[in-house]
C-alpha cells in the first residue's frame, strides 16, 4: 500500500536493523520518517549467523554507547537460543574456550520486532518496491512513482543505491554462505580459523534444535578455490537436514570516512559499521540507527548539524572501531599462515590476546 502523502521529514531506504533503528529514534523525535525496502516482508530471506551478544556482554565490550537497553529489547519469541561459552578453533581442533553470553536469533522474527518498534513510534514503510534512482531530494521508485525528503538515509547494505551513487568508497567485502541445519548441537558458540577459511573463519551457531552454520573467506587468500567448494566442505562435516541456504557478504574494512554529505546519510553496513575482526553487524548497525536518527530529529528541530552524527558515532564506538581494525590486518597476516603454524599460535599463552582482539580490545591495554 502506497503512503498518502509525497513529502516527508526523513526517507530512509532499507528497513533492516540499521534502518528501522533510524526509523525509529527518528519518529520519536518528531520526524515524519517513510522508511522503503525491496523486501515483503523485511527480514526475509535470512542473510547472516544470527548471533549477537547479551545486552550485558554488550556493556561490557562497548563501554561507551549508553542505554544498551532502551536500544536493544530482543522479544523472546525472537531469541532462538542463549550461550555462555565461546569455542575458538585452530585447524588442530583444539579450542581455546571463553565464557561469553551470546544470544542467537530467530532473525526473521528479530527485523520484524524492530520494524514494529519503529511503526508504533510513528514511522511508516512502503515495502516490495526498490528506490531506481536518488537525485538531491527526490527518491525515485523501480514504478516511476516519485518521495521526497528533508533528509535522505541510505540503509540498503553494502549494496545500498545512495552509498553507489553518491559515496566513491570501496570496502573489502567477504562473501559468505551458510545454511541452517536441523540436529543436535554443542550449545557453546564455535568460530574456526585456518586454511578450511582463509582470510576468514567458519562458525558453528547453535540454535535450538538445530544449529545456523556458515563460512565467509577473503577471494585473494582463497587460492583459486570457490566458496561453493569451502563451505560444501565444512558443511559435510555436520549430520543434518539442512533446511534453508543463505549468501552474502559482509562489508569488513570497517567504518567509511564520511557518513554525512549534505542533506544524505549512510547508516549500517551502507557505512561500513560491521566489525573486521568478528564480522559483527546488528548491534553494531543499531548503534549506528540510534544516534543517526536522533541526530536527524534534532536537526529537523533545532538545527543541530548533521555532521553531530558522526562526532556522537566516534565518541561511542570509535576506539572499539579502531581497536577491531587492527585486529583484522593483524589476524590476515596470520591466517596467512600455514595450519601447523596456526595451531601453535592457538596456546595458553597467546589465549588472553586471542579473545582481546576477537572482542575488539586493546592488546596491550589492561582495561
Amino acid at each position: 500500500m502506497s503512503p498518502e502523502r509525497n513529502e516527508w521529514d526523513a526517507i530512509i531506504i532499507g528497513g533492516g536493523p540499521a534502518g528501522s533503528t533510524t526509523a525509529r529514534y527518528a519518529a520519536e523525535g518528531g520526524a515524519a520518517v517513510l522508511v522503503i525496502d525491496g523486501r515483503d516482508p523485511i527480514g526475509s530471506p535470512l542473510q547472516c549467523g544470527e548471533l549477537v551478544p547479551s545486552n550485558e556482554e554488550m556493556k561490557r565490550l562497548c563501554p561507551d554507547v549508553p542505554d544498551i537497553d532502551d536500544l536493544l529489547r530482543t522479544p523472546e519469541h525472537a531469541i532462538s537460543l542463549r550461550t555462555t561459552q565461546m569455542h575458538l578453533v585452530p585447524p588442530s581442533g583444539k579450542p581455546l574456550r571463553y565464557p561469553f553470553e551470546g544470544v542467537v536469533l530467530n532473525r526473521v522474527a528479530h527485523d520484524e520486532e524492530l520494524v514494529q518498534l519503529a511503526r508504533s513510534s510513528g514511522a511508516e514503510y512502503l515495502v516490495g518496491t526498490r528506490v531506481s534512482e536518488i537525485e538531491d531530494n527526490i527518491v525515485t521508485l523501480a514504478d516511476g512513482s516519485q518521495y521526497s525528503a528533508k533528509i535522505i538515509i541510505g540503509a540498503g547494505g553494502h549494496n545500498d543505491p545512495l552509498r553507489k551513487s553518491h559515496w566513491d568508497v570501496n570496502s573489502l567485502n567477504i562473501p559468505v554462505k551458510f545454511v541452517l541445519m536441523d540436529g543436535v548441537f554443542d550449545d557453546a558458540l564455535e568460530l574456526h580459523f585456518g586454511s578450511i577459511a582463509p582470510g576468514g573463519y567458519a562458525w558453528v551457531f547453535p540454535k535450538h534444535n538445530g544449529a545456523n552454520i556458515g563460512l565467509g573467506i577473503q577471494r585473494k587468500l582463497a587460492k583459486g578455490k570457490s566458496l561453493n567448494l569451502y563451505s560444501e566442505e565444512f558443511f559435510s562435516r555436520y549430520q543434518g537436514k539442512i533446511s534453508f541456504r543463505g549468501a552474502g557478504s559482509l562489508p569488513m574494512s570497517g567504518t567509511i570516512p564520511n557518513f554525512v554529505k549534505g542533506n544524505q546519510l549512510l547508516v549500517g553496513d551502507a557505512a561500513g559499521m560491521v566489525l573486521p575482526s568478528n564480522g559483527a553487524g546488528i548491534t553494531i548497525a543499531m548503534i549506528g540507527g540510534r544516534i543517526a536518527g536522533q541526530v536527524v530529529a534534532e536537526h529537523l528541530s533545532d538545527g543541530t548539524p548533521l555532521e553531530e552524527y558522526e562526532k556522537r558515532w566516534n565518541k561511542q564506538m570509535g576506539k572499539v572501531m579502531r581497536n577491531s581494525k587492527f585486529a583484522f590486518k593483524l589476524g590476515t597476516l596470520m591466517f596467512r599462515s600455514p595450519d601447523w603454524l596456526l595451531n601453535l599460535m592457538f596456546n595458553r599463552l597467546t589465549k588472553p590476546f586471542i579473545w582481546r582482539a576477537v572482542t575488539c580490545r586493546s592488546l596491550f591495554s589492561l582495561r
